[in-house]
């Protein structure tokens, strides 16, 4: 049965979701994403990737800054929607829109709730040292993330998956879901079964202020803060490179053997720069210095000018 479908999304994420719908032959009468906004060495508006892929297929868009006039609210209902799939729209929905579809709202969500609920699942559960995760379908109430789960998949992460990685394999894998749980929707028959009251966790969104490595913790803490914020935004630290300080983003290590004080480089070999940690070390294998491109680990032993012994900062 073909459904009549809101789409609300903004980032690259979101766009799986969309194309798996529109595939599967559902009309999606709208979409709503977040305004264009300054991006590049112009700082011209850029729509974002939901909207051109919207755009792309001739569904109309909208981009309202909130959705909490009443104006904006009667317009959303207008549109006379069976159900809305929410994915990393952005804005919160108040209640008025909640219920306007006449089968509500779904979301797809990147973790295993009630852990990760909140803006930035893949990195907190990365950061965590989380060993799995998932992409769940949940329908939507007014709390964070708090809906009842109506279809689920999980997936393993790896010792050295990293937040990018992470990120397109629960997209892709996301939109499935989605257009199964549409099915299920069309026939009747979709669960839904309570989030429990235990386990709730809260990826809150990312800071500038905690991309920074700090030498000091542990080897498997460092290395999973560096594969978590990998590659947006990025951990970094400071090298001493051409007698000047330098701020170097770190987008891939691997726990490493070596024992020495936090921040020490204990080894150059031909693989890259091993560095000491708090208890034991990790290896720096993709590194990116300002302004340049990302380069493997030993790459960057050939223009850079680290010696045995010193710290970074």
């Amino acid at each position: 049965m073909t459904l009549r479908i809101i789409f609300m999304g903004t980032p690259e994420f979101s766009v799986p979701t969309l194309m798996e719908i529109v595939g599967h032959g559902h009309d999606v009468v709208a979409c709503y994403s977040q305004p264009p906004r300054p991006a590049g060495r112009g700082m011209e508006l850029k729509k974002s990737p939901v909207h051109e892929a919207a755009e792309s297929f001739g569904i109309p868009v909208f981009t309202p800054a909130s959705l909490k006039d009443s104006e904006e609210q009667q317009k959303f209902a207008d549109l006379d929607a069976d159900v809305a799939v929410v994915v990393a729209y952005g804005l919160l929905l108040p209640k008025a829109v909640l219920e306007a579809p006449r089968e509500g709202c779904l979301n797809l969500h990147a973790s295993l709730l009630p852990r990760w609920r909140g803006a930035a699942p893949i990195n907190r559960a990365i950061m965590a040292g989380d060993v799995e995760t998932a992409v769940q379908v949940m329908r939507m109430e007014e709390g964070l993330d708090t809906g009842p789960v109506c279809m689920s998949e999980t997936v393993a992460i790896g010792d050295n998956t990293t937040a990018g990685e992470l990120h397109d394999q629960l997209s892709g894998l996301g939109g499935d879901l989605m257009v199964r749980a549409l099915a299920a929707l069309s026939r009747g028959a979709l669960n839904q079964m309570p989030q429990t009251e235990t386990g709730v966790t809260y990826a809150r969104k990312l800071s500038k202020d905690e991309t920074r490595i700090d030498w000091a913790l542990g080897a498997k803490v460092v290395h999973d803060h560096i594969r978590g914020l990998s590659p947006f935004p990025g951990a970094w630290c400071e090298m001493m490179l051409a007698d000047k300080s330098e701020r170097v983003k770190v987008l891939r290590s691997q726990l490493a053997e070596g024992t020495g004080s936090a921040g020490e480089v204990l080894a150059l070999d031909g693989n890259g720069p091993v560095v000491g940690c708090g208890a034991g070390a990790v290896r720096l294998v993709q590194v990116q210095r300002a302004g340049k491109k990302a380069v493997s680990g030993e790459d960057f032993l050939r223009g850079a000018t680290l010696s045995v012994g010193e710290t970074l900062s």
